[in-house]
Formats: structure tokens, sequence, C-alpha cells
């Protein structure tokens, strides 16, 4: 194998692209966006599968350094009495950390780059197909080609990899949840710098977290209608912040004074995940990341499951060389159990969230602008 083809630059495309790296193999990264990527606003937490698979390809130390410590989740009732405390990190050694999707997406491309990795923006792919001999050529919205021996398909939860394998791959399945992050300048409900509050508010799931730069970090999740696609587009930020508040406003648990303490800082949009994608390979081309399981939030494992899969495929490929479908198959073997495990763990936790969140008070919250569109069916 002389090189493989990445299509998407995030977390996936780019954590496979430095594990390939480390067996010898190129990788060339073909992502779509000018400049950083989809969901930049957002920050997630990186847990301790995901900093062991990044310890693995030596990308630890540069994540380490652009985010900080998650080392605790204390719950909260929509009346603000205190339920739980959950350590989630473990004594010694590098445990969960939290950061912005931006952040890690720079911390990844430095990482990458300075491992002689070349990543092409504005590469949006369309098309793909199998060489009669072996390989692939991927063709770009621009007109450019490309060739390889293999393409990964790191293109995220609408991935154009995952339906070139198999046009009939179900498509992402609505939670029934709308996500909102947020940051909020003031710090109106202090909690220690490396602990999570969660709370079960009594229409909605939230949490924040106070980090070093002196903000506070939120987000939330509401149960809703799906938002057609040109109802997402017309959404503000200040949109968002209403609508939070809307969810959150009777409830003695400080959600409302964060949400009420922050700017424009704010994105959101619906929640979505893949219980099982079938066919993850075909020879030429394979899925790694959302393009093959993406879950939803609640569970945090979104990145950490990408990092897995990029330690994984890059190992499986360098043990099965010249054999790249052995390769695949092998990939596919260890990951898809583990993964769909995930994703239904993460579902259950979404929707037992919702459940305690209706118990004392149930029905949806009040919109704050014309209610959302439900999408063609």
């Amino acid at each position: 194998m002389t090189r493989v083809l990445i299509s998407g630059g995030g977390i996936a495309g780019t954590a496979t692209a430095i594990a390939l790296s480390g067996v010898g193999i190129e990788a060339v990264v073909h992502e779509a966006y000018p400049a950083g990527g989809d969901d930049a606003g957002a920050f997630l937490t990186i847990m301790r599968n995901g900093m062991a698979a990044l310890r693995a390809i030596g990308a630890d130390r540069a994540v380490v350094a652009a985010s900080y410590p998650a080392a605790s989740v204390e719950l909260f009732s929509a009346d603000g009495e205190r339920l739980e405390h959950r350590a989630i990190a473990e004594a010694g050694g590098v445990g969960p950390r939290t950061l912005t999707r931006a952040a890690l997406y720079r911390a990844l491309h430095a990482e990458a780059r300075a491992r002689g990795v070349r990543i092409e923006h504005g590469r949006r792919l369309v098309g793909a197909e199998a060489r009669p001999g072996g390989g692939v050529v991927a063709r770009f919205a621009d007109g450019s080609l490309a060739e390889g021996d293999l393409l990964v398909g790191a293109d995220g939860l609408h991935s154009v990899t995952r339906r070139l394998i198999d046009p009939a791959a179900p498509r992402p399945r609505y939670t029934g949840q709308h996500v909102v992050y947020g940051y909020a300048d003031a710090v109106p409900a202090p909690t220690a710098p490396d602990a999570y509050h969660m709370v079960f508010g009594s229409r909605g799931f939230f949490g924040y977290t106070t980090p070093p730069d002196g903000r506070t970090w939120w987000f939330a999740r509401v149960p809703g209608e799906e938002l057609a696609p040109r109802r997402r587009t017309a959404t503000t930020a200040e949109y968002w912040r209403r609508y939070v508040l809307a969810a959150f406003r009777d409830d003695r648990a400080p959600a409302a004074a964060v949400v009420e303490a922050t700017g424009d800082d704010v994105v959101g949009g619906n929640s979505y995940d893949i219980p099982t994608t079938p066919i993850w390979h075909n020879g030429a081309m394979v899925v790694v990341g959302d393009a093959a399981h993406a879950a939803s939030p609640a569970a945090a494992q979104g990145a950490s499951m990408a990092l897995e899969d990029a330690v994984t495929l890059a190992r499986c490929l360098r043990e099965e060389l010249p054999n790249v479908p052995r390769g695949l198959a092998a990939f596919e073997s260890l990951r898809r159990g583990p993964a769909e495990g995930t994703v239904a763990a993460s579902a259950r936790l979404g929707a037992d969230a919702t459940r305690r969140s209706a118990v004392r008070r149930p029905g949806p919250p009040g919109e704050p602008a014309a209610p959302p569109e439900r999408p063609p069916r």
C-alpha cells in the first residue's frame, strides 16, 4: 500500500492520517471546508478510551495542552437538589479532557502536519470508483481527482462515502432532541474547574462547567420536533438562547441564570445517531467515526470512538498488508460490536434523561419564535 485517501479532516479523518503515518502508510486528508470544520462552536469531552487512543499514536500531549481535565460529574434535580456525585477520572494517568471542537481540530491538524501529512482544504468528495486492478479514484466537487489504494470515509453523519459503499445505507435517525451549546462570559454558577454540573430540568437536560478561561461552558438537550433543513439554516444564536431559556426558566437549578449570562456565542441543531451501518467497507472504501456509527451526545463518546477507529484501522491495515480487504474485515470485526453497543447505550442514556426531565412537568417548552417545521418524510 502506497497511499490512503481520507475524506474528511475532522477528528476521525485527521487522527486516522496520524495513525497511518505512524505505521508507515502515507495518507492525504481531503477536507471539504476551506478551514476548520463543521460544528466548530461546540465543545466535547474526550473520555479515557479516547485519551488512550491518542496516547497510542503519540498525539495525547498536543490535546492535553489544548484542554482541561474533566474529573467528576454532579447531578442535580430541577429544584437544585444534589442527587449524586460521580468521579469520571481515575487516580493517576491522564483522565477525560474537555475542549472545543475547534481547539481539537487545530491540535490534530498541527500534529498531522508535523508528521508530514498533507491536508488539502476545499475538497468535497462527490464520487469514487474502485479501479479494476485494485485501488480507488476519488472525485471532488471542484473537478479534481485523486488516486489511492484505499478511500477512508471520515466524512461524518451525512457521509458520501457511506452511500458510495452502500446506496441503501440507513439515514441518520433523529433522536427527538435539539442540542445547544453556549459560552457565558460571566460565571453565574461556578463549579470546580474540573467538574461538570448536570441538571435534570423540568423540560430538558442541562450541563455546565467553568474551565480556567473564566467563562461558563454549557450545553442543553431539549426534546422537540426535528427542524427541517431550511429552518435549521434560518435559526440564529438568539433563537437558540431564548429556546433554552424557555425550557429552564421555571426551574430552581441555575440553568436559566447561566443562559441569561450568555451573549451570541450559541449554536444549536438537531441531534442524530446511526444505530447500525450494515456495510462498513467494500474492499476499496471504508467508513470510520460518525460515518459508520454516530452516537447521540449523551454518553460523550463520539470523539473517543472516532479516535479508537483511527488506531484500530491503522493497526489492522499494517498487520494484513498487502491484503487490504482482509485488513478492513479485521477492523470491522474489532470495532463494530463495541461501537454499536456504545451508540445503543448513549441512546438509552438520552431517553432516560428525557424521561426524568418530564417527571415533574410534562409538555414541550414554549417556543421563542415560530415553531420548527417538520421535515419532509
